[in-house]
């Protein structure tokens, strides 16, 4: 049985900015992969990384973490940054096509996070078109695209966590319930491996 290696690119969310524990969603998700499976996550956060930013470094980070010896999977965890860029829905688009495409040619298996939601409701009608722009790309390539937008843009919890932090982030409230997104729409279907308990 070959071992699993994932490479999570992303944001400042990566990182778990914002949570007293420290955890952010990649720790509470790590939390929850079966004991009986070597599985290696390797987290490689850049700070308001846009898309062009990601499709500059996804490869040079991420292949020299992979092996031809083991499963290969890649996450991109999408944030807002294209937003605040200026960069447009359809280079944000296709910088994301390139890089899917790439990846899928070299047999590395991809899952997409979308976007979350700021708090600040100008910002955030632009944000959900950008993540309605990442999930046609994500799903005509059928590939597994986690919704972090739609389900969070009203949430009571969410909402009081990030329009209370300076930066809009979340907190212990808010990565939780990203990690419930994840866990609950493929992950587990997506690495191939059984639902711990």
């Amino acid at each position: 049985m070959s071992d699993l290696r994932v490479v999570i690119l992303g944001d400042e969310l990566l990182t778990g900015a914002g949570d007293p524990k420290g955890i952010g969603w990649l720790g509470r998700v790590q939390a929850r992969l079966p004991v009986d499976r070597d599985v290696a996550v390797f987290a490689l956060p850049m700070i308001e990384e846009t898309t062009s930013d990601l499709l500059g470094r996804w490869k040079t980070e991420a292949t020299i973490r992979f092996s031809k010896d083991s499963e290969n999977y890649l996450v991109l965890a999408l944030g807002s940054s294209d937003v605040r860029s200026g960069i447009t829905i359809s280079r944000s688009r296709l910088n994301l096509a390139s890089l899917l495409d790439d990846a899928v040619r070299e047999g590395i298996k991809v899952l997409v996070l979308g976007p979350t939601p700021t708090g600040v409701p100008e910002f955030d009608s632009e944000v959900k078109h950008l993540s309605e722009g990442f999930s046609d790309v994500v799903k005509r390539r059928q590939l597994t695209y986690v919704d972090c937008f739609s389900p969070l843009v009203d949430h009571e919890g969410w909402l009081s966590e990030v329009t209370n932090h300076p930066k809009q982030l979340p907190g212990q409230v808010g990565y939780g319930l990203i990690a419930w997104l994840v866990l609950n729409r493929g992950w587990f279907e997506w690495l191939g491996l059984a639902q711990s308990d």
